[in-house]
């Protein structure tokens, strides 16, 4: 590698890294509260937060938050559930297989 493309490399990451270290800090800074059992979304969705108990007759075999689309593993957020964070192991009737 030439000297050249050494301090392109390093100033493409060093950018990146200032962009990206603030949203870092703010999203480990703000943890996310437990997604509360009388959440009218919580209620609409019918949200369990361990997909075995689920008596839902939509439910597929093995489909859990942990694999839905909405669902971020690194804070346990759920776009549906805006503000709060759901179980890994949880279930709703807006579960979607994640791409």
């Amino acid at each position: 590698m030439t000297p050249v493309n050494s301090r392109r490399r390093f100033m493409l990451q060093a950018a990146t890294a200032a962009v990206a270290l603030p949203m870092f800090g703010q999203a480990f800074a703000q943890a996310l509260k437990k997604l509360p059992a009388d959440n009218a979304t919580a209620k609409a969705l019918k949200y369990v937060p361990d997909a075995a108990t689920s008596k839902e007759p939509t439910k597929k075999p093995g489909s859990a938050c942990a694999n839905c689309q909405f669902f971020t593993a690194a804070t346990g957020a759920c776009t549906l559930f805006a503000g709060f964070a759901v179980s890994p192991k949880g279930w709703c009737t807006a579960w979607a297989k994640k791409a």
